[in-house]
């Protein structure tokens, strides 16, 4: 009888990292924030990379809730040329 290979897990809860797999708190509920405003472009830009790009909720930390919000409004300030849609070179 021939041995068995076994594969390994193709899990990812460990990455061999220190650190804890707590989630970052949102800055909007942490701060009592009920709908994230277009024109606080400040805020936005914390929210975009260099590039230009709307970074994802794993890197921001926001809530679903909030990180549809500051989409919506990453994309209506670009509609109304408050950011960019492309970063510069």
């Amino acid at each position: 009888m021939a041995k068995q290979r076994r594969r390994p897990s193709r899990r990812r809860d460990k990455k061999g990292g220190s650190g804890s797999s707590r989630r970052k708190p949102c800055p909007y509920c942490k701060e009592k924030v009920e709908q994230v405003d277009f024109k606080d472009v400040s805020a936005l830009r914390r929210f975009i990379s260099e590039r230009g790009k709307i970074r994802s909720r794993r890197i921001t930390g926001a809530c679903r809730r909030h990180q549809n919000q500051v989409s919506r409004a990453v994309k209506r300030a670009r509609e109304l040329a408050l950011l960019p849609y492309v970063g510069e070179r």
